[in-house]
């Protein structure tokens, strides 16, 4: 695989971003990718491991040995090929994926990974270019109907394998564009929206028909889908945020992260502002802020709320500063407890771990600070430092500390769907049945919060497990 010397010869090169004063102008993408001659380079350094562990770190176990030695070899259209035969839609990936196979990468161990990410994002945005991605030709209709609830990483993956092997799809999609998390809860400047316009205009082609602004549970009950389709998806999500439970949460400064990054991308869409802001207008705009919690959507709004203008963005954590560095000896191949600075946080930010958040400060109705307290952590428990409370200054509050869960009011009650102790809709990973009758569920709604790779993961095999039910046999791949 690749040259035999080349991860010897070279080191690890990624893509560059351009200059932070520049991009905190606009909401595009903002990355500045390699050379052909330098991705190939970089493809090259790939090792011919007796056991590639990057297949066990990607979710959806991409032939990423192969696709590498063929943009070693210049051979794009085959390396585009051998991609999409087990993702549909690496441009997503490619673009936000943290990338748990190059964390598993032979060459992780010495710290210099293959990169991975940037060559898989670079065949299929050369296969873009090219034209070389169309529809798929369609099957034999097979006269099964399958709704898809959500459309998601999961629920679109799901939907467009389901349509090629001949199934009539429908799509439902409670908001008015396709995308779900991807749409309104990842910026622009990390995703453009435009790549997830194009695979619907390609699904739609290959026969899947999309209807948003349609909640079901809502518009359109369970009892009606069941009538109407042979089996129903649910991938609608976890959507059901975390809440802040300490005095002075309910002032309206305190406001949720995807509310807070939702507007600014249908702003970035176009919308007017009622149609982008319905509950009023929120923006960091000269504001000092807020974020708590230190995962992605934080930082996603760290970069949102630059670009908007804050005069300051602080991030805090409850969980202790993670190591700079992590312990290959204990944790290779696996993903390692570290700590990640994103582009979002390079634009600015002050950044604090193990701190408890105790009050929100108000006057006048309006937020004016964040009471917290420092924590100290041993064998997994937290305790308070006593005489450690400070104020943070604060207008705005964005809580960006993860999700609980779907939210169960409408389609999961009207269902009736066994749920797990977590809340999520229980489903095993070679099924995917719930335990209502051709009822499938899969992504975030029954895995719990997680990464878009996943969520296609599951999404195709859970295309799979529908098509073998509905048809007794399936040559859909897991």
């Amino acid at each position: 695989m690749g040259k035999e010397t080349g991860f010897l010869e070279l080191d690890r090169q990624d893509r560059t971003y351009a200059d932070p004063a520049e991009r905190l102008g606009h909401y595009r993408e903002f990355v500045v990718p390699h050379s052909e001659d330098g991705l190939k380079k970089q493809a090259s350094r790939c090792m011919n491991c007796g056991i590639p562990y990057c297949h066990n770190g990607c979710p959806v176990n991409n032939l990423i040995p192969d696709w590498n030695h063929l943009v070693y070899e210049s051979d794009w259209q085959n390396a585009l090929e051998a991609l999409h035969s087990t993702n549909n839609f690496p441009e997503f990936t490619g673009r936000v994926c943290p990338a748990p196979c190059e964390a598993s990468c032979t060459l992780n161990i010495v710290d210099q990974p293959v990169t991975i990410k940037s060559i898989e994002c670079a065949i299929v945005d050369r296969g873009w270019q090219e034209g070389w991605i169309s529809p798929a030709e369609p099957a034999p209709p097979t006269g099964k109907r399958v709704a898809v609830v959500g459309s998601g990483p999961a629920g679109l993956a799901c939907a467009q394998q389901l349509a090629r092997v001949g199934h009539s799809v429908t799509v439902f999609e409670k908001s008015d564009r396709l995308g779900g998390l991807m749409r309104y809860g990842i910026p622009d400047f990390k995703m453009e929206k435009h790549l997830i316009n194009r695979r619907a205009v390609q699904m739609e082609a290959e026969g899947v028909t999309f209807r948003t602004s349609t909640e079901v549970g809502v518009d359109v009950s369970i009892k009606s889908l069941r009538e109407n389709f042979d089996a129903i998806v649910l991938a609608g999500g976890a959507e059901n945020p975390r809440a802040l439970q300490i005095p002075g949460a309910e002032l309206p400064g305190v406001r949720l992260a995807m509310e807070f990054l939702t507007q600014q991308n249908k702003r970035v869409a176009g919308d007017h502002e009622e149609r982008a802001a319905p509950r009023g207008t929120l923006t960091a705009t000269g504001k000092h802020v807020i974020v708590i919690g230190g995962g992605d959507t934080g930082s996603d709004c760290v970069g949102t709320s630059n670009r908007q203008g804050a005069a300051s963005v602080t991030q805090i954590e409850i969980m202790p500063r993670p190591p700079e560095k992590e312990d290959k000896s204990l944790t290779w191949p696996h993903w390692p407890m570290k700590l990640r600075t994103s582009s979002s946080h390079e634009e600015g930010v002050e950044r604090d771990w193990a701190v408890l958040t105790k009050e929100v400060v108000g006057e006048n109705g309006q937020v004016t600070g964040l009471r917290c307290a420092r924590l100290e952590w041993e064998g997994g428990q937290m305790r308070e430092v006593p005489g450690s409370e400070f104020v943070l200054r604060a207008d705005l509050i964005l809580l960006a500390m993860g999700f609980v869960g779907p939210k169960r009011a409408g389609m999961i009650d009207q269902s009736g769907v066994a749920l797990t102790d977590r809340g999520n809709i229980a489903a095993d990973t070679v099924s995917y049945r719930t335990s209502e009758d051709m009822i499938y569920a899969c992504g975030d709604m029954r895995r719990g919060q997680s990464l878009v790779v996943w969520a296609i993961r599951e999404g195709r095999q859970t295309a799979r497990a529908v098509d073998e039910a509905l048809m007794g046999v399936s040559s859909l791949p897991r």
